[in-house]
């Protein structure tokens, strides 16, 4: 094998070939595929004859140019042809990955005449007499928006709107698969914090929740503040709190597989950006011991010039020893490292220097701070953000439950005591009788999750004053 990455169903393709009807030829298939290190994940004979065989072979790889290595591989072999290569990922997203679709039959005069002209006038005018019954009688009930810039997406960075979409259908299609949350894309040209401000609040009538997402630091600290303080519905930015919040979860039941409490740890974070800095505010409001926050420039700390106002934030609330070395060296002693940030900027040498029964969260992806292999010889709990490894650290355990318990309580804001509580339901999720050093977070198909993440924001919503039942409108009975 070699140091490329391991095979996934990112860069899955299927192979159509034509190869002599003899008993051997598809066993070569097969068989060129597993010396290419790619996985056979399907084998489909498509049509045949005397001749020959046409096949479709569907196998796992792990990027573009191994793929075109397999390929290659099959087109090697004696008798065979290969006729068309489809990648499955881009065949999935042909026409996009969500569409809308009507709630209500329209198969007669008096359902078109209840749904739109011209019983919907009467709708229209109970909703300008009373604004609110708007989260009751149209789309507001269940729906947010997904707005985004494209300044800050996965981990390509600024590629700019279009090339978000299919990002953000993603995120919409995960909505509703997992909360039963219906989302649209919202994306933005254009990278003026002010002009953000301004559109998302013109659309925001029509939405019952605004979720944040893949818009660069620092300007999104300045939109998601700006909104909250103008719009009436809850602001909710993922990359930031919805990290913090399954980092936390993942914190919290690590801490109980060590033996060790929140109060006492050191904790190393790599990544002063949105995800580290929503991170490590929320530990801090959690009651951690102390933090020292490493980005590029080192350790963040007192007597630094030049800093953003996140990072001067940052400076006077963490690191009690004003530490100002490298990353590294923050590590020796610490009890856990989480890692926001680039591939490769540790070792297991680095690793060991950390405290007994440290904890590694090596989050960037596809590859992470340190090689999870690496960490896994020194450290008792080791999760990274990939699905191939243990204790995927995923966003997905978070944002489905939280917007449906937002959209529940008929939330008007986001607030840290829900994100307490969405981690902590997320956490308590996994079991006793289930956690231990490979387990410390569900699984993101775990049906459990997301209702019970609801439920622990809509109770800490209606504590908050959200409305507990609905109000009298034209649906009451008289």
């Amino acid at each position: 094998m070699t140091t490329r990455s391991l095979p996934s169903a990112g860069f899955s393709i299927t192979v159509r070939v034509s190869v002599p009807a003899d008993s051997t030829a598809i066993g070569r298939l097969t068989t060129a595929v597993g010396t290419a290190d790619a996985i056979v994940t399907a084998l489909d004979v498509v049509d045949s004859d005397h001749q020959a065989v046409i096949v479709d072979l569907t196998c796992d790889t792990a990027d573009a140019a191994h793929a075109e290595t397999v390929v290659r591989q099959l087109e090697a072999l004696d008798g065979v042809q290969v006729r068309k290569v489809s990648d499955r990922t881009f065949l999935l997203h042909l026409g996009g990955k969500i569409e809308v679709s009507s709630k209500v039959s329209l198969r007669n005069r008096d359902e078109l005449s209840r749904a739109y002209t011209p019983g919907v006038a009467r709708v229209c005018m109970a909703i300008a007499e009373n604004p609110e019954d708007a989260r009751r009688l149209t789309i507001k009930r269940n729906t947010i928006a997904v707005v985004s810039d494209g300044t800050a997406v996965l981990g390509l960075g600024n590629i700019g709107p279009a090339a978000a979409m299919p990002v953000m259908e993603g995120k919409a299609a995960l909505f509703k698969r997992f909360g039963g949350v219906d989302a649209w894309p919202v994306v933005l040209d254009t990278q003026d914090t002010d002009e953000i401000v301004s559109i998302v609040k013109a659309l925001a009538p029509a939405y019952g929740g605004i979720n944040l997402e893949d818009i660069a630091a620092p300007r999104c600290f300045e939109i998601e503040a700006k909104l909250r303080e103008a719009l009436d519905i809850p602001v909710f930015h993922d990359d930031q709190h919805g990290t913090a919040i399954c980092v936390l979860a993942a914190l919290t039941n690590a801490l109980r597989v060590v033996g060790k409490r929140m109060s006492d740890v050191k904790v190393v974070v790599s990544g002063a950006g949105a995800a580290g800095t929503a991170i490590m505010k929320l530990l801090l409001k959690q009651g951690v011991g102390d933090i020292i926050a490493c980005d590029r420039p080192g350790a963040l700390h007192r007597g630094m010039d030049g800093l953003n106002d996140s990072w001067q934030w940052l400076v006077e609330h963490t690191n009690a020893d004003n530490y100002a070395g490298s990353l590294a060296g923050a590590l020796a002693g610490a009890d856990v490292f989480i890692g926001v940030s680039a591939p490769n900027l540790l070792t297991g040498d680095d690793v060991k220097t950390m405290a007994s029964d440290a904890i590694v969260f090596a989050l960037a992806n596809p590859d992470p701070e340190v090689d999870p292999r690496e960490a896994r010889q020194y450290a008792t709990v080791v999760a990274t953000g990939r699905s191939d490894q243990p204790n995927q650290i995923n966003n997905l355990l978070a944002f489905p439950g939280v917007f449906r318990g937002l959209l529940d309580a008929q939330a008007p804001k986001w607030t840290d005591d829900m994100a307490l509580a969405a981690a902590h339901a997320i956490a308590d999720a996994v079991g006793e009788e289930k956690l231990n050093a490979s387990v410390i977070v569900p699984s993101v198909f775990d049906a459990k999750v997301a209702p019970a993440v609801a439920a622990a924001v809509r109770a800490v919503a209606k504590g908050a004053g959200s409305d507990e039942n609905e109000p009298d409108g034209p649906l009451a009975v008289r």
